[in-house]
């Protein structure tokens, strides 16, 4: 109810005295000087010391779950002669619900555990889980009998594919808790205040990456290698040692690793601002957005290490939760009750994720290529002559790795020379925007899914005349899938580190992991539903002589070019982080800093 009573409260609040609305729950500012919150331990930073242990459990944790993604679209045909709609059903699920839990491990860490605990526990469990895998091959009693002499296969008991689904549910608890904390936890071992901190963690994110990267391509090929062609017991086995020997060095790196205490998690901070927000819809907003009347709104110092966002028109209804009434606050200066009166700074980041949203569903689609290729990449490699000599063959798991090597290739000539190029064009830091970044990449990604239909097609063709086509002929849409890779997956990391506040970085990751997993369901529900309704034989057969795989790939080429112009729409209206203040003489225009964003997005976003 919008009474004077209340807007003298406005008044009346905002006089306190400047040091009690001066104290975040967080850190406090004493002469203008920040403190330290205590969520440290007085011990001194572990700095390098703790980065093998870091290092190598993160590393070794991703061999093991890479090691069995990468190839365990063949285990299931092979070893548990599974036709191909129901493993592809089976891995799109679990790739899933892989992809979603971090969101889980990173709430349980941040509001209750901490990120060593997280870690420590979440390794136990994918040590218990590649056990459990290593088992499924080894002992005959939880995998089908081997086809007989006349090619006869029988499938997966109800028992065996219960034990499988339990060792894939102990993998997805250990990936929760490890990929969300491994980063963080990295950093948090560094003393961002110093000059050393600052290089160390510069540094660790180098390490990492390059880390991953050697993972990847060891998984992709030893690994690969090893269990489609010496033993599938041996194969899972040796990352099976692997992950119990970094659960040892994680445990023996304890004595000098910095622990940082829970402080609470982020989407408690956004349901407070909707709350507030809802509780405070009567109210009427300051007629702008000017010092002498954005004394109503409740704006205590940021901390050393986040930068303060300014408060913004943008959806302005949010800033409500804000304004300051009467008894909201206590003699500290700390709110009363935080469900009814949040910070500038938490409705400020309640918008980034409003803003972000539209992009974030626009991306889901854009990576149905790369999922889709993945999978069934695998089958036509079955069928295609993998021999490099006489005696080699690629395993068919590891043809992936081209898209890969392409990444590895395109980004130095990228970075090199592209982006200076660009950047004259553009003036742009980047050479382009990150959304002119993902939208190339889809497009990129829909040329590559064309030319996977035409070369199946050809291939489907060979094979009727009894001819085996060379599997190096899925090279052309593999080096275009790592460029899509390298466009679309890059830009939208780049976009969400960028859009997102500080405080907010690790839901920017959590939504890149989670449009994953919507699109390997989306990628599930696409291949189920042409499964059921292409008539017999349907297209996406276990034989792909007699499907028709290259018309399914012409579909989710469609599919993907008709989001991009969903993603063209969503891109053209987005407002980029920063002030969009409105003056009290303006107050029926629109504000200057929306004007300049008009005529500066136009440069920005002409995508």
């Amino acid at each position: 109810m919008e009474t004077e009573g209340k807007a003298q409260a406005h008044t009346k609040a905002s006089s306190s005295p400047p040091s009690a609305l001066h104290c975040s729950t967080t850190r406090c500012s004493t002469n203008g000087v920040h403190t330290k919150s205590n969520a440290k331990t007085p011990r001194k930073p572990g700095g390098w010391k703790s980065m093998p242990y870091i290092l190598g459990n993160e590393t070794f944790e991703r061999l093991a779950s890479l090691g069995l993604l990468a190839n365990f679209m063949v285990y299931l045909r092979k070893v548990y002669h599974m036709d191909q709609v129901s493993a592809t059903s089976l891995m799109g699920i679990w790739t899933g619900v892989t992809n979603f839990s971090p969101l889980i491990g990173a709430f349980l860490s941040d509001a209750y555990v901490g990120r060593y605990w997280t870690i420590a526990v979440a390794s136990i469990f994918s040590f218990l889980g590649m056990v459990s895998m290593t088992l499924t091959a080894w002992l005959p009693a939880l995998h089908p009998a081997a086809c007989d002499g006349g090619g006869k296969c029988e499938g997966p008991t109800s028992s065996q594919m219960g034990f499988l689904i339990m060792t894939l549910s102990l993998l997805v608890i250990g990936t929760a808790g490890i990929r969300p904390c491994s980063i963080p936890f990295g950093v948090d071992q560094f003393d961002p205040t110093t000059d050393k901190g600052r290089k160390g963690i510069s540094s660790f994110y180098n390490w990492y990456y390059a880390s991953f990267t050697v993972v990847l391509i060891f998984a992709l090929t030893v690994v690969v290698f090893i269990q489609d062609s010496v033993s599938w017991v041996l194969g899972f086995g040796i990352p099976t040692i692997l992950m119990f020997c970094s659960i040892i060095l994680f445990f023996l790196g304890t004595r000098v690793y910095v622990l940082i205490k829970p402080e609470g998690s982020i989407f408690t901070g956004l349901a407070q601002v909707a709350a507030a927000a809802y509780k405070k819809r009567h109210l009427k907003l300051p007629d702008s957005l000017q010092p002498t009347d954005r004394t109503a709104y409740y704006d205590p110092p940021g901390t050393a290490l986040h930068s303060k966002l300014p408060l913004t028109t943008q959806f302005r209804f949010l800033n409500k939760a804000a304004i300051i009434l009467e008894k909201e606050l206590n003699p500290d200066g700390s709110p009363v009750n935080k469900w009814r009166l949040c910070t500038i700074q938490q409705v400020e980041e309640f918008k980034c994720l409003v803003r972000v949203s539209p992009i974030w569903v626009a991306g889901i689609l854009t990576l149905t290529p790369l999922l889709q290729q993945a999978t069934f990449s695998v089958s036509q490699a079955l069928q295609m002559d993998r021999h490099i000599g006489p005696k080699f063959q690629i395993p068919p798991g590891s043809i992936i790795v081209m898209s890969f090597i392409a990444i590895v290739v395109w980004i130095p000539i990228y970075d090199r020379l592209l982006v200076p190029a660009l950047r004259k064009l553009t003036n742009q830091e980047s050479g382009i925007t990150p959304l002119q970044r993902i939208g190339v990449g889809i497009i990129i990604g829909v040329g590559s899914m064309i030319v996977a239909g035409l070369v199946e097609m050809k291939r489907r063709n060979w094979a009727e005349k009894s001819v085996q086509m060379s599997v190096f002929w899925l090279l052309p849409q593999f080096v275009l899938l790592g460029l899509c890779e390298a466009f679309n997956i890059i830009g939208q990391i780049e976009f969400f580190n960028k859009e997102f506040p500080e405080s907010m970085r690790t839901m920017g990751n959590a939504l890149s992991s989670c449009s994953l997993a919507l699109t390997s369901y989306i990628n599930t529900a696409m291949v189920l539903i042409v499964h059921k309704t292409t008539g017999k034989p349907d297209w996406l057969t276990d034989d792909l002589n007699v499907g028709r795989l290259d018309y399914f790939y012409y579909v989710v080429a469609a599919t993907a070019f008709f989001n991009f112009f969903f993603f063209l729409y969503c891109a053209k209206r987005y407002q980029y982080k920063g002030s969009t203040f409105e003056t009290h003489d303006d107050a029926q225009k629109p504000p200057p800093c929306e004007q300049l964003e008009l005529i500066t997005s136009a440069k920005k976003l002409d995508v």
